[in-house]
């Protein structure tokens, strides 16, 4: 009764207070109470556990920048559609286009070997703050401190105690207030197994990215094989299909409003704990300045895919990558306005500056703190700008520019007079750009790079670059032109010209780059940001560091009565909610579920977004949905719940109550976009692909049943029992 009681009278505190990205190791100190009060049915040592099989067993970290999880006991790998996009197109061919048409292996032998792809576990984690703080302190210059801490983090790697297949990873938290070492160990012969066509993976494409009501089986299918022993190896066809620890049961029970949700995974990064200063400067500056370059670049993209097949195959997942944080930012500024981000961190911290006021200690500790941090923030501002600007421009957008970076160091081993460094690398290179030329077309990439060559000239500081690229367009009669010197003349822009080249002697092909227009251009415009940008840049990002990290220390410090969840990083967390739907408006009430009816009322015949497979309006028309629909001849497709997710969660796995897979998380709302920065619960929702959907594609659409008996279905609510 004692334990009901406290739990119910904090229930108002714990429902309102949704949100965050949690440390697995720390559940059961910090989050299992708010858990069992929204519904969760198991412990936390089912979700993290060392000593025995657990949750996290089943969740990787997919190819570095997406989550995937085991669904069967012989290493089936679920995660997006989008997170195997790269694999999908690179064995994809006019003849045989995996993109447009999908593609099921009906056997083990047809899973297709896809370099690249990688899947990684966490072993263990453990917090190593004391030892990797051991010997720094709060007078070291930043340079220093963190020469220390490089120090203290070399030693911990050579006493961590691990097998000879595993890694580790060790990553500041809190702004570097605190260490956590996390043990790994990672599957590289991963294969394609299955994956529906895109008018179905990536239905509603860059319209509907973002975007609620949402209609996309956003899914795609790997297996992770292991050598005998079930280990790592490389790939070989006497590999066996990984034995995993653990794999999730999937739940055809369904959801209802109100339910609860846990998306486990790998957050790539938020910044939940900036002044409101940076908030101001994203919403006002950075994000509308990399929205405008992208749209350019996107919309030269869009026209040539349009109009060629080949150019769609080949650019169409450069195109979503774009676009995907294109739109997001555009989210972002617009919720962080609406929603009044600025109006909340600058509450905040009058409520931090009263609370320090308060107490002498905190005030001489603290006093200037917040001040100086975010007067090292507006002098930032036109450096941050400087910076995404030439980034965006020269190293993202425009490919040219990008590879001449990228080669910049290695052309100059040739004429510092080093040939037999150049001519050591030249057939590693040779391999690896014939790899990048088979999906670039130069006829794309001169467009891209005379739109915003003449958009960086107009808005870049004319000592910071914009004078030397307005000078040489200038020379050549015009942008337009300028594009067709550098594209007629450079052998980085001409993969013809490179291969026969790359093909002959080191000699010929170093003076070739060494003079090459595409470089000289670039090597212009990045001496002058080396030279004016760069140097004030770094000396305000060290002392921003510096107080961010204080800043944190003190929020942590100030209140005490709050739970403060590390910014994620790339590393394993829980977020935790309900299913639910919002009201982003006056008016506007978005239900949690849409289904398969709502997929037919958005199709459009031969639009590349929103056309719809004949074999699907068959199965829709016969309502032929098998065990998958609902009692009321319904086919779920999507939901929506308030989990805190973010990049890299795609692909997470979203758990029921009792640690069944009902979902497989794939985006954020349009109007929560903001929750790197601000996250709102009223507001903020991630965007599941219900697993019902899921396998009547695979079962029902893609016939590939043999798929589905390798995997454990459960139906019927059971409260799992507690262990002994």
């Amino acid at each position: 009764m004692k334990r009901l009681f406290v739990l119910l009278f904090f229930l108002p505190v714990f429902l309102s207070a949704q949100g965050g990205m949690w440390l697995p190791m720390h559940l059961e100190k910090q989050n299992e109470p708010e858990m069992k009060a929204l519904g969760f049915n198991l412990e936390a040592d089912d979700l993290y556990s060392v000593n025995q099989p657990s949750i996290k067993d089943a969740i990787c970290q997919s190819s570095g920048g997406c989550t995937g999880e085991i669904i069967s006991p012989d290493g089936l790998l679920l995660s997006n559609h989008h997170c195997g996009f790269e694999a999908i197109q690179s064995h994809s061919t006019l003849e045989h286009n995996y993109v447009e048409d999908g593609f099921w292996a009906m056997s083990r032998e047809e899973e297709l070997p896809s370099p690249g792809e990688t899947a990684m576990f966490i072993v263990r984690m453990e917090d190593v703050t004391p030892l990797a703080l051991q010997n720094v302190s709060a007078t070291m210059s930043e340079q220093d401190r963190q020469s220390q801490i490089d120090k203290n983090l070399a030693e911990i790697r050579k006493n961590t105690k691990k097998e000879k297949w595993e890694e580790i990873l060790i990553r500041p938290f809190y702004n570097g207030n605190q260490y956590f070492l996390f043990v790994t160990v990672t599957y590289t012969d991963v294969r394609l197994v299955g994956a529906p066509p895109s008018s179905i993976g990536k239905f509603g494409a860059d319209t509907d990215n973002w975007v609620w009501p949402r209609h996309t089986g956003d899914f795609s299918l790997f297996r992770v094989y292991a050598d005998k022993d079930n280990r790592p190896a490389d790939y070989s066809p006497d590999n066996q299909p990984l034995r995993p620890r653990h794999f999730l049961p999937i739940s055809l029970d369904g959801i209802e409003e109100g339910d609860f949700t846990l998306v486990y995974g790998f957050p790539g990064r938020t910044d939940e704990y900036l002044p409101a200063a940076a908030i101001e400067q994203t919403a006002d500056v950075l994000d509308p300045a990399k929205v405008s370059i992208r749209d350019r670049a996107l919309k030269v993209m869009d026209g040539f895919m349009r109009e060629s097949a080949d150019i769609k195959i080949a650019y169409i997942a450069r195109f979503a990558n774009i676009a995907n944080a294109w739109k997001k930012w555009q989210g972002e500024m617009q919720g962080l306005k609406t929603y009044k981000a600025l109006e909340r961190k600058q509450a905040y911290e009058a409520e931090f500056t009263h609370r320090i006021n308060q107490d002498p200690g905190l005030k001489i500790k603290y006093g200037n703190l917040l001040p100086r941090l975010n007067a090292s923030y507006a002098e930032m501002k036109e450096y941050a700008f400087a910076r995404d600007y030439y980034q965006e421009t020269f190293l993202r957008n425009i490919q040219v520019m990008g590879l001449a970076s990228a080669l910049n160091r290695w052309i100059k081993t040739y004429e510092d007079g080093n040939l037999p460094a150049f001519a050591g690398r030249q057939s590693d290179l040779n391999e690896r750009l014939t790899a990048y030329y088979k999906d670039y077309r130069p006829e794309v990439d001169k467009a891209v790079f005379a739109a915003l060559t003449e958009q960086f000239a107009g808005n870049m500081k004319g000592e910071w670059g914009g004078t030397f690229v307005a000078t040489e367009a200038a020379k050549r009669g015009g942008y337009a032109e300028l594009a067709d010197y550098i594209f007629s003349n450079s052998t980085l822009a001409n993969p013809e010209k490179w291969k026969a080249l790359a093909a002959g002697e080191a000699k010929e092909l170093g003076a070739a780059l060494s003079q090459d227009p595409a470089l000289l251009l670039w090597r212009g415009v990045a001496e002058r940001y080396e030279e004016n940008v760069v140097p004030k840049l770094e000396d305000l990002q060290s002392s921003i560091n510096l107080l961010q990290r204080q800043y944190m220390a003190a929020q942590m410090e100030v209140f005490r009565e709050k739970r403060f969840f590390p910014d994620a990083n790339g590393t394993l967390r829980v977020t935790y909610g309900q299913v639910k739907g919002y009201s982003p408006r006056d008016a506007v009430i978005y239900d949690y579920q849409t289904h398969l009816e709502g997929v037919m009322e958005k199709y459009i015949p031969g639009d590349y977004e929103f056309d719809v497979p004949q074999k699907l309006i068959d199965l829709y028309k016969a309502k032929d949905y098998g065990q998958y629909g609902t009692a009321d001849g319904q086919l779920p497709v999507a939901f929506l719940g308030t989990n805190h997710t973010t990049g890299g969660n795609s692909g997470s796995p979203a758990l029921d109550a009792n640690g069944n897979l009902i979902g497989l998380n794939f985006d954020r709302v349009w109007e929560g976009t903001m929750s790197d920065l601000n996250y709102d619960p009223a507001i903020c929702r991630n965007i599941m692909v219900d697993m019902r959907y899921v396998l009547f594609i695979i079962d029902k659409y893609a016939g590939a049943s043999h798929l589905i008996k390798e995997m454990k279905i459960v139906k019927g609510k059971k409260k799992r029992r507690k262990r002994k």
